[in-house]
């Protein structure tokens, strides 16, 4: 399957985090067909290992979360939802969108506002809370209580789609779109002879917390990991310095908790293999799951790679599959590199 077919069918599923079953399942079958083991743990993570046939082989690790932000029901009012996020909304999205709400079967409601005939004054030029919102599912207060019981999760009615000029524009590119890189390495990698066991976490719950991936990372106990997610691409209204360039390759970032030699073996590796790259900087904490895999058990070596994305957060965010594949070459290419014996190509 084409890089751009997975992503699009990844992001076109629902999964917002804690409530991934759907994209979980969809995920074993794609790790199953190139991989040597394919499990679940307790948290939901998707575990997948490709062995390398060497005795004692040591392990590298690819981590790409597979939840989604989105939404969850607390309560009713007059027939409307109200709800609370799941992961990082920006409330700003939210007046006149459609929500799935994950009932079986999916309704769509929307976001309603007052519109600005009635607003006062003072009120015109602000965000509105979430607390504040509510979704409209055209229902009864009676029908909306049978038919959405509380605790039902959602995400915004959309998906994800071809865009412009090599581009994908949809929800839930943070960060199906890298999990969809690692499986284009993956497939990279099928007829070559490795001297590391490759494991591969599809992660949950990162976006509340990054938990999926300090329980994976505890239970594969991996010497080497690079984990891949989305980073902010450039805009014409971004002023913010080491914003990212979209089309600009795989970024690999240097920092203060990602391993010195790995890094500098991905750089080394993008140079000599001609694979477009640009380098990030992450002073201290990275927003990812490296943060706690670098520290799972005595610690792992870890390495962070990510994709330029645009509008995160948001059910329009866009990628760029030149990026997206250029992070596919790089992980194949530092999977070929390692050996069982030291950090270095």
């Amino acid at each position: 399957m084409a890089i751009a077919d997975t992503i699009i069918e990844l992001c076109s599923m629902a999964g917002p985090a804690g409530y991934e079953q759907a994209v979980a399942a969809r995920v074993r079958e794609m790790l199953s067909a190139c991989m040597d083991e394919v499990r679940t743990d307790v948290l939901g993570n998707i575990i997948g290992i490709k062995r390398c046939g060497r005795e004692n082989a040591k392990k590298l690790l690819f981590d790409a979360h597979i939840d989604e932000i989105g939404f969850i029901i607390t309560g009713w009012d007059e027939g409307f939802l109200r709800f609370s996020a799941l992961g990082g909304v920006d409330s700003r999205m939210l007046p006149a969108s459609e929500i799935k709400i994950l009932t079986e079967p999916p309704i769509v409601g929307i976001v309603g506002v007052l519109p600005p005939h009635i607003l006062k004054a003072d009120e015109s030029d602000k965000t509105i809370k979430i607390e504040d919102l509510y979704i409209d599912v055209g229902l009864t207060q009676d029908e909306a209580k049978k038919a959405v019981p509380l605790g039902t999760a959602a995400v915004y009615n959309t998906g994800a789609r071809l865009f412009g000029d090599g581009l994908i524009c949809g929800k839930a590119l943070d960060d199906r779109a890298c999990f969809a890189g690692v499986l284009r390495a993956l497939e990279l990698l099928k007829d070559q002879k490795l001297e590391v066991d490759i494991y591969v976490l599809a992660s949950v719950q990162e976006e509340v917390g990054e938990r999926g991936a300090r329980a994976g990372a505890f239970g594969i106990a991996p010497d080497w990991c690079v984990a891949i997610d989305v980073d902010h691409a450039k805009t014409p209204d971004s002023k913010e310095p080491g914003m990212k360039e979209l089309g600009g390759g795989v970024i690999i970032s240097k920092g203060t908790i990602l391993n010195k030699p790995l890094t500098e073996t991905a750089v080394k590796l993008a140079e000599v293999k001609d694979i477009k790259y640009q380098i990030g900087i992450e002073a201290g904490d990275t927003g990812t799951n490296a943060n706690y895999i670098q520290i799972s058990r005595e610690g792992v070596a870890t390495a962070l790679f990510g994709l330029p994305l645009k509008y995160m957060h948001t059910p329009v965010e866009v990628i760029s599959l030149a990026d997206a594949e250029a992070a596919a070459l790089l992980l194949a290419e530092v999977a070929m590199a390692m050996k069982g014996d030291d950090l270095h190509a």
